[in-house]
Parts: C-alpha cells; structure tokens; sequence
C-alpha cells in the first residue's frame, strides 16, 4: 500500500510519529519516503542520527505557518496528522494556543492536502474529544468536526478520515512513564480517584488502528480500535509487582481540574451510525451533504436504551492479565 509512494507524518518526532516511521521503514512496506515535518530540530536531529535512513526527510517548520506546511506536502501521496498540543494543563492555561495548534494547525493541513490533490489525509483524536470538559478536548473535538466539514467539498479528490484512541501506554508524559519516573526518584505516587478508569492501548495497537484506518477509510470516517481498560490503582499496583516493590507510599490528591474519572470513545448519539468491524468501530459521517433539513426537519432514532463505549462499559483488566499486558507494551523494564 505504501510501495514506491511519499507519506509526511506531521508532528513526526512525536511518540507516534517515530514509532509509526520505524513500522513503514520495514522492508515490506517498500517506501519511497517518508517526510518528518515539526518545529523541534532538537527531536529532528536526534531522530535523523537513531534512524540513519536515507528514507527519511526532515521538515522543519509549524503547523501553523501556511507556507511551511504548503512545502512540505508539495508531491506527497498520503499524510498522517499527528501534531497537536496535548497536555491538559497547558491547554487550560494557554487555551488559544491550543486553538492555533490544533484546530487552526488541522485546518492548514487539510486545506494544503486538497490543493496538492493529497490522495488521504488521517487525522489523530483522542477520547478527550469526547463530550469534552477540557480546552485540550474540546480544540481536538472542534478538529475532527474541521475534518468533516471538508468531506462535504464534492470537487476534492483528498480522502479524509480520522482516528480516536486513548492512553496509550509509554507514550511521552502518559501515566505509565510518569509513575516510573516517580518511582525512580523514590517520590510518592499521586492519585485522583479510586475509581478512575482508562483505556489500554500499546503502541502497536495504536499504530494498527491507523494502518486499518488507511486501508479501509471512506471521507468522513472516524476510527476506533475496541480495547480494554484498567482502574488506576489497579495499574498502579500491577506496576509495583512488576518491579517487585511492596509497601510503597501512595498518596490521594482528589480529581485535578479538566479531568474525568472515566473516559469515553464513542458518544451515544455516535453509535446509531457505528458499524462494529470485529476488532474495529467505524463511525459514519452524520452530514453528507450541505442541506440544513436534517437539523430541523428530520430526526433519528430513540437514544434511550444505547449507552456509550466508555473505560468503564469495556472489559476491566487486572492483576496478572493487565501485568501481562504492560509487560508486553515493552514500557517497563523487569
């Protein structure tokens, strides 16, 4: 799918984006190039001396400069957006930066990518878009809605889908690398709520969620990967076994502002239009067309008995099966 074909992952000194470079790297995809586009050389130059592959361009420049990210695309077949500003407190001190980065950024993509005659665009969500009750979720949720807007343009020839996971385990500044550094430093670990519940993904389940996304995306599109889900004390707990430490100081803080006890990957109202894909969710587009009748004039069915795909409706993990799980994320060292 990727043979003799240029893809520029944007935001690609990022966890994702280096891991995803490493997987198309691979001989069986047959890639012509891959363009790294961001605005930190520091990350640039350190990937460019990890990977060493003649494969590998680099971009420097930001998602929000038009002319930067216009340079970038110029010839390219496929681009995975995957620059965002992600933190929840940053986005909730600065929340117009997060706008300028998120949803002013998306949209320079997008529009860039239709001009080039960009042959698919997938763009990456999180569950905090997600009945959002944070800046940071609430810019992500407004993206995908950019996203699409631009699918309703009939003369474009640019696929646009997009995909929405949650945490995925050792991804930078994640809970997983956070409680380890705690530990290392032989701080105590902080925690919200007893009760708080979040989704499990490993890095290669995220990067398949995109792949699948790549093969099977129609415009308009959203993508979610089914996965389980774990309390945080339990993944506290399971961490500390692992490394074999008992007895180690946990201290309770209470819920941090912008955070919710449990996170949720489709909405009720989504799921009357999700097709279950076996290990997949596809949700289809709820506008097609620029016609205001279906906003005043026509409805849909009763969303009474629907709940929604949240941590805490999927299966819970705990003790040796979410052990297992972290051991095979290859996020900690035994």
């Amino acid at each position: 799918m990727f043979k003799n074909k240029t893809i520029l992952i944007v935001g690609g000194t990022g966890s994702f984006g280096t891991s995803f470079a490493m997987e198309v790297l691979k001989k069986k995809y047959q890639i012509k190039e891959i363009r790294i586009f961001s605005r930190d050389e520091k990350k640039q130059e350190d990937m460019r001396k990890s990977f060493e592959s003649p494969k590998l361009k680099f971009y420097l420049g930001d998602v929000r400069d038009k002319d930067s990210i216009n340079n970038a695309i110029s010839t390219v077949d496929y681009i995975f957006h995957a620059a965002a500003l992600k933190q929840v407190p940053s986005c909730e001190f600065y929340p117009m930066e997060a706008v300028k980065t998120n949803i002013v950024g998306t949209n320079n993509v997008l529009e860039s990518a239709i001009i080039n005659k960009v042959k698919k665009v997938i763009c990456l969500s999180t569950d905090k878009a997600v009945y959002p009750i944070n800046a940071m979720g609430i810019s992500k949720a407004l993206m995908e809605k950019l996203a699409i807007s631009k699918t309703l343009d009939k003369n474009s020839r640019t696929t646009i889908c997009i995909t929405r996971y949650g945490n995925v385990l050792g991804s930078r500044n994640s809970i997983l690398p956070v409680l380890l550094e705690r530990i290392n430093k032989r701080l105590p670990i902080l925690i919200t709520s007893e009760n708080m519940t979040r989704f499990l993904m490993t890095m290669n389940d995220a990067i398949n969620l995109v792949l699948y996304a790549f093969r099977y995306g129609k415009t308009g599109d959203i993508f979610i990967k089914k996965c389980q889900s774990a309390k945080i004390t339990e993944l506290i707990n399971s961490v500390l076994s692992i490394k074999k430490i008992k007895n180690y100081p946990i201290k309770k803080i209470g819920v941090r502002p912008g955070e919710k006890i449990d996170e949720t990957l489709i909405t009720v109202e989504e799921l009357i239009r999700t097709i279950d894909k076996k290990d997949f969710f596809i949700i289809k587009p709820d506008i097609k067309e620029l016609n205001y009748k279906h906003y005043y004039v026509t409805g849909n069915i009763n969303l009474d008995k629907i709940r929604d795909y949240s941590s805490n409706s999927v299966e819970i993990i705990k003790g040796k099966q979410l052990e297992k799980k972290l051991i095979q994320s290859q996020t900690i060292n035994i």
